[in-house]
């Protein structure tokens, strides 16, 4: 079998696949924070990781040059197998958590660039990352050879001869190494994309990641293109939106290192997409824009004085629980701080859209992204809360006093939807069935061992009575 090449690739093309490997995300996924104290931890691209489906724990795997734990006896050609068709060195899957699904679209340019950065312009770490093991039937990774038959379009990016340069290089920034509709694109039954729904907005376990096709009320049409390329380059525009969850670790790992132009071509191609409204789930979801519900208003000079001052049970309101644990940042008139380090609740995506999910998800879990020297931080409010846990009665209850009145109040939300986002998300229809088809498939062994046991009996008393 051939070896990887032994020779140093010339160091132009090195620096290009780190460039490459930047913009499409690698270390988000493929370096485990060193505070959890795993094996390589903290090492880039090491693995390790832990990416929680729902289907369970997927962690990510060593991809430096290290030959016993590592990438390092790849060919280029298994490399870019791996990369652009999800099949490792051994013939074994990969899971579509790994988004073989948009970098199948990569160049074999771009794909040997990578390989050459990964084998030369990374450092080999001697440690195994933790092994994936899924539940039945999930843990049998050869179905993925029948999903991949469905569901992959194992096509190179062609660039569209009707759009400009720029557009096109924002599409193959966009689908292939940003990879953007692996979470801003619904999932079917089978959880791949939904075809015709392309940057429609879709669950990422308790976040929602937001319609971004160029319709102007359900998606970013609104959005003047400097006002996305800050957003790319910053996670944050002053009444429009911040970054949180995955999009803050995009932000971090990748987007604010890309080049200004690359960044424009992005937001040129997203302005370029085909729009794709929502539809109106709740009551005025859809009548404007998420980022332009909201004014200030406040209810402080009413609280004041309502209980007495020992009282133990004062934060009884979403109204009373706002004010005493939101509103030091916030500002009592839900403006935020004047520099907006601590953004204003109205004018906000997260407050705006008919699916309040990325709000809870904010109180639950926080908000922690670094863009340069800037550290922004929001602390969170679930069980491993530094400040004080709240309870999914009080994060219901603070929701919906922000949402009705700083934001769209036709969007509501109920305990239970704050405990679905503490207990991960929404799970898809796979994640339901899973407990009930092992089961399923002994009583189905059962039955057809019943019916050919039946059939033989019935030719048997056909060939006596003969």
């Amino acid at each position: 079998m051939a070896q990887p090449a032994q020779d140093p690739p010339p160091a132009a093309l090195v620096e290009k696949g780190r460039q490459l490997a930047i913009a499409a995300d690698c270390m988000a996924c493929h370096t485990a924070p060193a505070s959890l104290g795993l094996p390589g931890g903290g090492k880039p691209f090491a693995g390790g990781y832990a990416i929680e489906s729902p289907l369970g724990s997927i962690y990510a795997t060593n991809i430096t040059p290290s030959k016993v734990a590592g990438i390092g006896e790849y060919t280029e050609a298994e490399f870019a197998r791996a990369l652009r068709q999800g099949v490792r060195r051994d013939g074994s899957h990969l899971y579509p958590a790994m988004p073989y699904t948009s970098y199948t679209q990569l160049s074999d340019e771009d794909t040997g660039a990578l390989y050459a950065y990964f084998m030369h312009g990374v450092a080999p770490v001697d440690a195994d990352a933790e092994k994936t093991t899924l539940p039945f039937p999930f843990s049998q990774r050869w179905s993925m050879a029948i999903w991949n038959l469905l569901f992959l379009d194992n096509q190179r990016f062609v660039p569209d001869v009707t759009k400009s340069a720029e557009w096109n290089r924002g599409a193959y920034l966009a689908g292939a190494l940003g990879h953007c509709s692996a979470c801003h694109t619904p999932r079917n039954a089978l959880m791949a994309e939904r075809g015709g729904q392309a940057l429609a907005g879709g669950a990422v376990g308790p976040w929602y990641a937001p319609n971004i096709t160029s319709d102007p009320v359900s998606g970013i049409g609104a959005w003047s293109e400097q006002e996305l390329v800050q957003y790319l380059r910053t996670g944050r525009v002053e009444g429009k939106a911040q970054a949180a969850g995955g999009m803050a670790e995009a932000v971090q790992n990748s987007l604010q290192h890309l080049p200004e132009a690359d960044l424009r071509a992005m937001a040129v191609y997203l302005k370029g997409t085909p729009p794709i409204r929502d539809a109106p789930a709740k009551a005025g979801g859809d009548e404007k824009p998420a980022h332009a519900w909201g004014a200030a208003s406040s209810t402080e000079a009413t609280l004041r004085g309502s209980q007495p001052f020992n009282s133990v049970a004062r934060l009884t309101s979403g109204e009373q629980l706002y004010n005493g644990y939101c509103a030091s940042c916030h500002q009592s008139n839900g403006a935020g701080s004047r520099n907006q380090a601590y953004p204003s609740l109205f004018h906000n995506t997260a407050t705006g859209l008919s699916n309040p999910a990325n709000l809870v998800a904010a109180i639950l879990y926080g908000v922690d992204r670094q863009v340069g020297d800037t550290h922004v931080l929001m602390p969170r409010f679930d069980a491993l809360s530094y400040v004080d846990p709240l309870t999914d009665t009080q994060i219901a209850d603070i929701s919906n006093y922000v949402l009705g009145r700083y934001g769209n109040a036709g969007a509501r939300v109920s305990v239970a939807d704050v405990a679905l986002a503490r207990a991960g998300g929404p799970r898809p229809l796979l994640a339901q069935v899973q407990p009930y088809i092992l089961p399923a498939m002994g009583v189905g062994v059962l039955l057809l061992a019943w019916l050919a046991w039946a059939w033989a009996a019935r030719r048997r008393r056909a060939r006596l009575a003969a």
